[in-house]
């Protein structure tokens, strides 16, 4: 049956009890993994069709490229990439056909915890930043797992623009909100909200499965930026 997608289930009631110690201690860490060829590849390549100066919006981990499509046309004068590791998920057969894809949009195989750094160490801002319905690692020992707690995490509020991230789980944006909080020095909010017209396929079937979906929305560029270390 389509419409019947579970909620993730875990034994965590609430926000994980190490995730302040480990955002606190990513922000004081210089993380220097090196950056894999294909990756950098992948940068350049996504940025090869960009005149310079349109704004930019990025889809992290953006699947099989639905919301990177629909981001592309209510955003035309935008430069919208969509970046996923999976070739397999790029590659499925899209909305349209290829003659009607939108032209100021590209798709980048890479590993995001490299392209974060690639963009930030090149001085890109972005205008929009979008990290939709990403595997949220449930159980309590999956914590290094969730984007808000890996390493790579205090480069992403560091590109700038409308950060949003959603979810099916609300602890994942629970934990998102705060993360992003700590890093930025300021109080940062999440919601429920409604999608009549969804991004993802996930966000499709989440919705029709009559699940609550959640997001957190942060204006980074609105106050000063980043305390690097926060306590």
């Amino acid at each position: 049956m389509y419409a019947n997608s579970k909620i993730p289930e875990s034994a965590q009631p609430g926000v994980h009890e190490h995730l302040i110690e480990r955002v606190a201690k990513h922000a004081r860490s210089d993380f220097r993994k090196p950056y894999l060829d294909y990756n950098k590849a992948a940068f350049e390549a996504s940025l090869a069709g960009w005149d310079g100066k349109a704004p930019l919006i990025l889809d992290a981990g953006c699947g099989v490229g639905h919301s990177t499509i629909q981001l592309a046309r209510a955003h035309p004068e935008h430069w919208v990439i969509g970046v996923d590791q999976s070739e397999d998920r790029l590659s499925r057969k899209k909305p349209y056909p290829d003659a009607l894809l939108p032209k100021n949009m590209v798709f980048a195989r890479a590993d995001l915890v490299d392209y974060w750094r690639l963009m930030a160490d090149a001085g890109i801002r972005l205008d929009r930043h979008y990290i939709l319905y990403p595997n949220p690692w449930p159980k309590i020992g999956h914590l290094a797992r969730r984007w808000h707690a890996h390493p790579v995490f205090p480069f992403v509020p560091r590109l700038g623009g409308r950060l949003e991230c959603r979810s099916n789980w609300h602890i994942y944006v629970e934990e998102f909100a705060l993360a992003i909080g700590l890093l930025t020095g300021r109080e940062v909010g999440w919601e429920p909200f409604e999608a009549p017209s969804p991004l993802t396929p996930f966000e499709r079937k989440y919705r029709d499965s009559g699940q609550t979906l959640y997001r957190c929305v942060v204006e980074l560029d609105s106050q000063p930026k980043l305390e690097e270390n926060p306590s």
